[in-house]
C-alpha cells in the first residue's frame, strides 16, 4: 500500500468521528450545517480518545503570543501573527465586536492536537520530486534531503527537512552566463538567479489548479481546500491548498506552489510529514469562542492625552476671576466653561464586524516552543469596508490552557564580542554571485539596527549567521524591511547547501 493510500485511509476512519459546524449568510437568510459522530462526541473521539481518558486528563497546553489570562487562545491574526496587507483584528484603540449573522453551531465536544513525528524518508522525498518533474535521488546533507542542479546549477532543486513535518522547498533556477559569455552592453542575471519570467496572460485558475493537483496528491493533500486568485511575476498563477488533516480543515499549515503558463510547477513549499494524533481535550462551541475573541478585541484604548487643553481664566489684580462677583456668584455674562473636550479616539465606538461563517478546524500555533495544529474555531469576517479574512480562536477549553511561562531570572548571557545584541534572523534566501565564492543573503530587520553575515564553512555545507547591533538608547519605530547582505567564502559555494544558523534549516537559492 503506497504512503498517499496510507494517508487517505487514516483519514476516512478519522473523518467518521468528526463533527464540524458551518454557518452560512446570504440570499434569503441562514443556513445551519453540523454533522456529528453516531455516537454524539464528536472530532477526535474514538480508540485515541477513549486511550487518552483512561490514561487521565491532558496536559494543559500553553500557547505562545496569548493574553496572560489563558482564557481560550487567541486570535493568530493579533500581535505578531498578524499577516502582511491583513487588518489588525483588534481594531486598533477602539477594538472589535464581531457579530454573528445567525445562530453560532456547538461543535463537537472534544478533539485532538495533532503534532509532528518521525523522520523523512528517501522515499518520500522522492516521491514529492517526481511529481514536481525532478530527476534524481535524494542525499542527505546534514539534517536535509536535497536533490540539486548539476554542472552549472541551473534546473531544480529541492529541499527538504529530515525532521518532521518536514519543512520542504522547490526551485527552479535558470542559471546564469559562465565568464564574460555575456554580450557588451546587455545585461544578464548573475548565476544562480532565475531569469524574469515572460510576459502574457497567466494559466486560468481552473487549469492552475488542475496542474497543481498531481502534487498535493502525491503529499496526501488531493482533498485540500485549494484557491489561486494570486499572480507573480504577470504570468505566475499562485496556488495555495490548505490540507484537511485528521478529518478536519486547517489554516496556518498550506501548501504553496508556483505555476507557470505552460503548467510547469516553477516554486513551491510547504510541510512534507502530516501530524500525528495526539491527545484528546475539551472544546468549546462556537459562540464561547466568539464572546472570548471579543473580550481579546477591546482595543488598547486612548493613545496620548484624553482630553483637550483649554484656556485659564483671567484673573483681576486681588488674584479673584475677572468674571466672579465678590459674593462668589457668576457675574452677568459668564459663560460656564466647557468640560474638557473629547478626542477623536475617545469618542468613536469599536469597529463591528459581521461574522458571516464558524468552522470548526486546526489551526497552527507555537505550544512551549514547538509548531502543533491545535483544535480552534475559523470564522469568517466580512466587514462592509473589506474584503473578507479569517480569525482564529482556540477552542481548547480554558482550563486545559496554562498560563504564559514567566520570564527566566536567570541574567541574560553577555554575548561573544561582535556578534551584537538583537534577537536572531531567519534568512529567506540566498544567492551566489560572482565565482561562487561570494554570497547575497536576504533577510528581513528592523530599520534602526546594523546589520553583519557571517559564514562558518564546512565540507558538506555553509551555514550562514545574521548578526545584529542596536542601540539600546535610540527610540525606534517598530518597521521591519527587507536586507540584502554579502560575504564572502573562502571557497566556491559548490553544490554545498547553505543552512541558516537560526532555523537549523537550508536555504532557498534564487
Amino acid at each position: 500500500m503506497s504512503g498517499t493510500e496510507n494517508v487517505r485511509r487514516r483519514r476516512s476512519v478519522i473523518a467518521a468521528s468528526v463533527a464540524a459546524g458551518v454557518l452560512l449568510a446570504g440570499g434569503g437568510g441562514v443556513y445551519l450545517a453540523t454533522t456529528a459522530s453516531g455516537d454524539g462526541t464528536g472530532a477526535g473521539v474514538g480508540a485515541a480518545a477513549k486511550a487518552a481518558d483512561a490514561a487521565g486528563p491532558p496536559t494543559p497546553l500553553r500557547l505562545e503570543g496569548d493574553s496572560g489570562d489563558a482564557t481560550g487562545g487567541g486570535d493568530t491574526r493579533g500581535g505578531p501573527g498578524i499577516a502582511p496587507g491583513e487588518p489588525d483584528p483588534g481594531g486598533g484603540p477602539n477594538g472589535t465586536v464581531y457579530t454573528a449573522k445567525g445562530p453560532l453551531p456547538q461543535g463537537p465536544s472534544s478533539a485532538a492536537v495533532h503534532r509532528p513525528e518521525g523522520l523523512v524518508t528517501s522515499a518520500e522525498v522522492t516521491r514529492l520530486a517526481e511529481a514536481l518533474g525532478i530527476s534524481g535521488s535524494p542525499s542527505l546533507v546534514g539534517e536535509v534531503w536535497t536533490i540539486r542542479p548539476e554542472k552549472d546549477g541551473s534546473g531544480a532543486r529541492l529541499d527538504v527537512a529530515r525532521k518532521a513535518p518536514g519543512n520542504w522547498t522547490y526551485s527552479w533556477y535558470d542559471g546564469g552566463p559562465a565568464g564574460d559569455a555575456c554580450l557588451k552592453g546587455r545585461a544578464c542575471p548573475p548565476p544562480g538567479e532565475s531569469k524574469p519570467a515572460p510576459g502574457g496572460t497567466p494559466l486560468s485558475e481552473a487549469a492552475a489548479k488542475a496542474a497543481a493537483a498531481p502534487i498535493l496528491k502525491a503529499l496526501g493533500q488531493d482533498d485540500a481546500k485549494v484557491t489561486a486568485t494570486g499572480v507573480v511575476n504577470g504570468s505566475v498563477r499562485v496556488v495555495n491548498a490548505d490540507p484537511v488533516v485528521g478529518g478536519l480543515p486547517t489554516y496556518g499549515w498550506s501548501t504553496g506552489l508556483h505555476i507557470a503558463r505552460d503548467g510547469r510547477a516553477v516554486a513551491g513549499s510547504g510541510m512534507l510529514k502530516e501530524p500525528a494524533e495526539g491527545a484528546v481535550y475539551p472544546v468549546v462551541g462556537a459562540a464561547k469562542a466568539l464572546a472570548g475573541l471579543n473580550e481579546d478585541s477591546k482595543g488598547t484604548g486612548p493613545i496620548g492625552m484624553g482630553h483637550c487643553p483649554t484656556a485659564p481664566p483671567g484673573v483681576d489684580g486681588n488674584g479673584k476671576a475677572e468674571d466672579t462677583r465678590t459674593d462668589g456668584k457668576p457675574a452677568p455674562g459668564h459663560v460656564e466653561p466647557t468640560p474638557p473636550c473629547q478626542t477623536i479616539v475617545d469618542m468613536a465606538g469599536p469597529d463591528r464586524v459581521p461574522v458571516t461563517a464558524a468552522v470548526f478546524g486546526l489551526a497552527a500555533r507555537d505550544v512551549d516552543g514547538e509548531r502543533l495544529l491545535v483544535p480552534s474555531w475559523l470564522f469568517t469576517a466580512d466587514p462592509a469596508d473589506g474584503a473578507p479574512y479569517t480569525v482564529v480562536r482556540t477552542a481548547v477549553a480554558p482550563e486545559y490552557l496554562a498560563p504564559p511561562a514567566k520570564p527566566s531570572p536567570e541574567p541574560t548571557p553577555t554575548p561573544p564580542p561582535g556578534d551584537g545584541t538583537g534577537a536572531a534572523r531567519v534568512v529567506e534566501s540566498v544567492r551566489v554571485q560572482g565565482d561562487g565564492r561570494e554570497l547575497a543573503v536576504t533577510f528581513w530587520g528592523g530599520v534602526c539596527s546594523t546589520y553583519t553575515v557571517k559564514a562558518d564553512e564546512q565540507p558538506d555545507r555553509v551555514t550562514v549567521r545574521i548578526i545584529e547591533k542596536s542601540d539600546p538608547e535610540r527610540v525606534c519605530i517598530m518597521i521591519a524591511k527587507d536586507f540584502t547582505k554579502t560575504v564572502t567564502l573562502k571557497s566556491p559555494l559548490g553544490d554545498r547547501p547553505v543552512v541558516d544558523a537560526a532555523s537549523g534549516e537550508a536555504v532557498p537559492r534564487r
